[in-house]
């Protein structure tokens, strides 16, 4: 059940970004989602597309380091609250969260769409849809 998020290391110097997303947009790879850290030196970006293989092998034929990793994505209510209510199940299960970032919420203006970077996933997608939270798939990913 769980979504594929790509990382990407990249030099921290001006217009690297840029160079990264033009070779994405050049072989019409939509991101979904992104999130940017950065450190000395380099950063990560970490994002969300339709179809993560493909994606990978066009960074990997560009000279980029990427990384596929499995995250949870979660529909939360866009209410006070919402979030919260997913943290407790997170808490409750006593799994680790690594981080956190936001997907667009599409067409469905009413919820928000979270990514969670856990440390275990399975057990976090089961005690999620225990509580009857809407855990995100890969197919859904491409349908918003």
């Amino acid at each position: 059940m769980s979504v594929k998020q790509i990382s990407i290391f990249l030099e921290n110097k001006a217009g690297r970004l840029d160079e990264m997303t033009k070779v994405l947009a050049d072989n019409s790879v939509n991101m979904r989602a992104v999130s940017l850290a950065e450190t000395d030196g380099f950063g990560i970006v970490r994002i969300i597309v339709d179809d993560p293989y493909a994606a990978t092998t066009v960074l990997k034929d560009a000279g980029y380091i990427n990384k596929l990793t499995s995250v949870v994505i979660v529909e939360v209510p866009n209410s006070p609250g919402g979030l919260n209510k997913v943290l407790k199940v997170f808490t409750d299960s006593q799994i680790n969260l690594e981080y956190i970032y936001a997907l667009s919420a599409g067409k469905q203006p009413e919820n928000a769409y979270m990514i969670f970077r856990v440390s275990d996933h399975k057990s976090a997608e089961a005690a999620l849809v225990h509580a009857g939270i809407r855990v995100l798939t890969q197919e859904d990913i491409v349908a918003l």
